[in-house]
């Protein structure tokens, strides 16, 4: 061997160094297979408040009186609207869930007796404890006349934990006015892909954020972990969703490949649900999702081996919408492989009758041990009693005082407020002066819906009047209240076009509501090809006009050229039902004095361009009144 020179040994030594210091810790073995976890190289965790013994003894004692028929019912849930009263009494299941465009009456009727009156003849035909879920991801946001919170991507903006946990309380008392006991949320996805159509269900793509929020959200919706009786005093199941790197599939395709390393998916895609089950969440809905190329649905390395015994989970995990029935060999009636890969409860909407009777074929047959059938019963139990749903007492349900009260519209209002994000503030045009004349622009300022998204009354969104939202007011309403208060004016023209020339134009606009699936897109660039709100913003500037864009969406766009027509531009992500939150912070006092200033800064970095992605604004970023460049 030729002897190094000694500078030479030393920078070889620094070398090999740097090279033992940065390697991950958790890294998986060099052989791994795809798709295979293992659980020595995650950290630890613990169920909180989920074990004890007075509620083994209890599930115990259940268990011995359950006959196989009722067992296998008790791993089965099935929509509404695919399943009715007296086949419930027939058939022992153990959950119902109310899908995204599922109403409870005829007519799509929504309002609050409609739910109530559902959730009470369902539960007072199952011969054991049903648990009803939803999909409350915003607020309860499938009934009529709730308070409707922003979206998650919004409160990530925030970076308020309190200010989450105090939206979970209110959250699951309007949940438990209606007869739900179960939320699916909160969602604790880290998207790595803005064109993803679920990125605004995320907090943010800072994985600590993420963290943060998920045990905040958990103890708002289910109250203290070792508190029990949570229905009782106004709280419901929380769900930790969905497990696990759905935020991460490649191309942001809904439901794709996630092709994270294991390190990776720990790092970026785990953290939530690590603060989650340390703060007691019951329930994990398994993700539609692959990681590396193994559905999360049949991944038992994933389910069983981390989620329930290096990560210490104690409830139950629950599949997605007949997420089963992806799994090779599956259909969505007939999955044993699911069971046994750990998924407790099957998501059955529709094919739940004939998915109970292939289950109990497969159970007698002997490819479904008895033992791992009765695991998951003793889970899905244990979640039962400690939500209170064998006490019959129901006191939050029916107060009509509680649904959009006061103290929650007036909580709303202040989210929508802390989640604004400004970008842009040329000349110090904002605050604007409450005696200002303003014209008010775009087809999202007067349109409640629009500024809800998707996720509201309905699976994707859209299609609303603004009667439909009687606790809601539009972002157009807010400005027009504040300004004449201030002794100005609010000139309201979607399409820009006005009658006497005002002093500055507020222009709303953005993305049309959508959910899952329908909201992927194959490029982040907003209005690719006809720009048609880039060209209301350049007429408006051609005419003088100072112009303040609020731009409503689920996501950052690439959008440089509608920013640089704009003298403001504000990021109001998806507010909710409490748009006068926009003028709160837009519309100062009569000499132009703020009356609150923007506390938002950005969960995720805005693209300057879509291919290849530049960040113009990076995470993080947000200018306001007292400290603007």
């Amino acid at each position: 061997m030729v002897p190094l020179e000694k500078s030479t040994r030393q920078s070889v030594l620094v070398l090999l160094w740097c090279a033992l210091m940065m390697r991950p810790t958790s890294a998986a073995p060099l052989d791994a297979a795809p798709g295979v976890a293992h659980p020595a190289s995650w950290p630890r965790s613990h169920s909180a408040g989920l074990l004890d013994p007075a509620t083994e003894s209890r599930v115990t004692d259940l268990m011995s009186r359950m006959s196989p028929e009722q067992k296998v019912g008790q791993i089965i849930q099935a929509d509404i609207g695919h399943i009715t009263a007296e086949e419930l009494r027939r058939y022992p299941l153990g959950a119902v869930l109310a899908g995204g465009d599922s109403a409870p009456a005829a007519g799509a009727d929504r309002s609050p007796r409609a739910w109530l009156a559902l959730a009470r003849a369902l539960r007072a035909a199952a011969p054991i404890p049903i648990l009803f879920g939803i999909d409350a991801v915003h607020g309860n946001n499938a009934v009529r006349g709730a308070t409707i919170f922003p979206h998650n991507i919004g409160l990530g903006a925030a970076h308020d934990a309190a200010l989450v946990e105090r939206i979970g309380a209110a959250t699951a008392q309007e949940m438990a006015v209606v007869g739900f006991d179960w939320a699916f949320a909160p969602a604790l996805s880290v998207p790595q892909d803005l064109r993803w159509g679920r990125s605004y269900e995320s907090y943010s793509q800072d994985p600590a954020l993420v963290r943060r929020y998920a045990g905040a959200m958990v103890r708002g919706l289910q109250g203290a972990a070792d508190s029990g009786h949570a229905v009782q005093s106004g709280h419901v199941a929380a769900t930790a969703k969905h497990f696990v790197g759905d935020g991460g599939t490649r191309d942001g395709i809904d439901q794709g490949n996630s092709e994270a390393s294991e390190p990776e998916l720990i790092r970026v895609h785990a953290q939530g649900y690590l603060a989650a089950i340390d703060a007691g969440v019951m329930t994990v809905m398994a993700s539609f999702s692959s990681w590396q190329g193994s559905k999360l649905h049949g991944n038992a390395s994933l389910l069983n081996d981390v989620l329930k015994e290096r990560l210490g989970f104690d409830g139950f995990v629950v599949g997605d919408w007949n997420g089963h029935g992806q799994i090779a060999g599956c259909t969505n009636t007939s999955c044993a492989a699911a069971l046994m890969a750990g998924i407790d409860m099957f998501m059955a909407p529709d094919g739940w009758k004939e998915l109970f009777d292939n289950t109990l074929a497969q159970l007698r047959a002997g490819n479904i041990p008895a033992a791992r059938l009765d695991d998951a019963v003793r889970r899905i139990l244990r979640v039962k009693v400690k939500l209170g749903l064998f006490d019959a007492a129901r006191p939050w349900e029916g107060r009509a005082d509680v649904l959009a009260s006061n103290f929650h519209r007036a909580l709303a209002r202040d989210a929508a407020r802390e989640s604004l994000v400004l970008l842009k503030n040329a000349g110090a045009l904002l605050p604007l002066r409450a005696t200002a004349r303003v014209l008010v622009a775009g087809d999202g300022a007067d349109d409640i819906g629009r500024q809800c998204g998707g996720w509201t009354l309905g699976w994707q969104g859209g299609g609303h009047h603004n009667g439909d939202f009687p606790q809601g007011e539009s972002i157009y309403a807010g400005l027009r209240t504040a300004l004449a208060a201030g002794g100005g004016s609010a000139q309201l023209s979607t399409s820009g076009h006005y009658r006497e020339k005002p002093e500055v134009a507020i222009v709303v606009f953005g993305e049309r509501p959508y959910a899952e699936g329908a909201g992927d897109l194959r490029s982040i660039e907003y209005q690719p090809g006809e720009r048609r709100d880039l060209e209301l913003l350049l007429r408006l500037r051609a005419e003088h006009i100072p112009l303040v864009s609020v731009f409503l969406s689920g996501r950052p766009r690439a959008m440089d050229a509608e920013i640089d027509a704009s003298d403001a531009f504000v990021a109001a992500w998806l507010p909710g039902s409490e748009g006068g939150a926009i003028a709160d912070v837009l519309i100062g006092d009569a000499r132009g004095a703020a009356r609150h200033d923007f506390r938002g800064t950005l969960s995720f970095d805005w693209p300057a361009s879509a291919a290849p992605p530049r960040s113009r604004f990076a995470l993080g970023y947000g200018l306001s009144y007292a400290a603007t460049p």
